[in-house]
């Protein structure tokens, strides 16, 4: 039996080529169509782009791309058992996608792309926050890609879009939305993978900003916020005696409420802090 791409379904696929899913590669298979099929549409036109792919696996996301009029599809895959399965794909889409195997952290990314990029991917959860924070801390900016739409675990889905006094808010937070906007596009029931995770999953679509949300250092500005939400129950004029500066003196010139918890603050304020902090550490 085949799908409307004239490839054979992915159970069948996965199944030939003997793709049990590997906790140790942190695979779960997604192998609805017509969702992967979504997830390929969130992205925004893919006609204009090459789509950068990470973790294929058996191609359900990569077959949707192509099937959603991608043109040009790079796809990264450690786990070599899963090539054979996506060089049949490549063989019904004559030259528009490009294997890449190898390990997607320990490679530069910019490097295998040429032009508009938007990077599409059911991403492994064990890698999914140390690839998007690569991605966010990218120089220079504006980034190599001019979109991210990935899949991650709700928690972390909901710490990337979260808002200043919600529990979900801090690092991550702060740093996808001083460099991005971002947006929870949907849900995805655990129950749509094979094998089936023990979270739901969730869609994220970053879209660069052309300058960061307010001006900032991006090292003085990580600084800042991990030491506010080293400690985040405390107040601030406690928690930022971490940068070894004078935590009242810090906020005075910042113009922020010295009492006030990290998780209250607004990313504009963290990145004032930020400036401030430059200044302190360079007098």
């Amino acid at each position: 039996m085949s799908d409307a791409d004239g490839l054979p379904a992915l159970r069948e696929v996965i199944a030939t080529h003997e793709l049990n899913a590997k906790k140790s590669l942190g695979q779960n298979f997604l192998l609805d169509l017509n969702l992967t099929g979504r997830i390929a549409r969130a992205a925004g036109p893919l006609e204009d782009a090459t789509v950068l792919e990470i973790g294929p696996g058996p191609g359900g996301l990569t077959r949707a791309l192509l099937s959603e009029g991608a043109q040009k599809v790079v796809a990264i895959e450690r786990d070599e058992r899963c090539l054979s399965a996506l060089q049949e794909v490549s063989e019904a889409y004559p030259g528009q996608l490009t294997l890449v195997e190898g390990d997607a952290l320990h490679l530069d990314h910019s490097r295998l792309i040429s032009g508009p990029t938007r990077v599409v991917a059911n991403l492994p959860y064990n890698i999914a926050t140390p690839l998007l924070t690569g991605w966010l801390e990218s120089e220079p900016w504006p980034p190599w890609f001019k979109s991210l739409t990935l899949m991650f675990q709700k928690e972390v889905a909901e710490r990337i879009v979260a808002e200043p006094g919600s529990k979900a808010y801090g690092r991550l937070s702060i740093l996808a939305q001083w460099r991005c906007t971002a947006q929870k596009v949907f849900d995805v029931d655990r129950m749509a993978f094979t094998p089936p995770p023990k979270v739901t999953s969730s869609i994220v679509h970053l879209e660069p900003r052309d300058k960061p949300l307010a001006e900032a250092d991006i090292n003085a500005l990580q600084n800042v916020v991990k030491a506010a939400f080293g400690q985040r129950r405390k107040m601030v004029r406690a928690s930022l005696k971490a940068l070894h500066v004078d935590p009242i003196a810090l906020c005075e010139a910042a113009n922020v409420d010295a009492s006030s918890r990290a998780e209250r603050l607004t990313i504009e304020e963290f990145a004032a802090l930020a400036r401030a902090y430059s200044s302190m550490k360079q007098s």
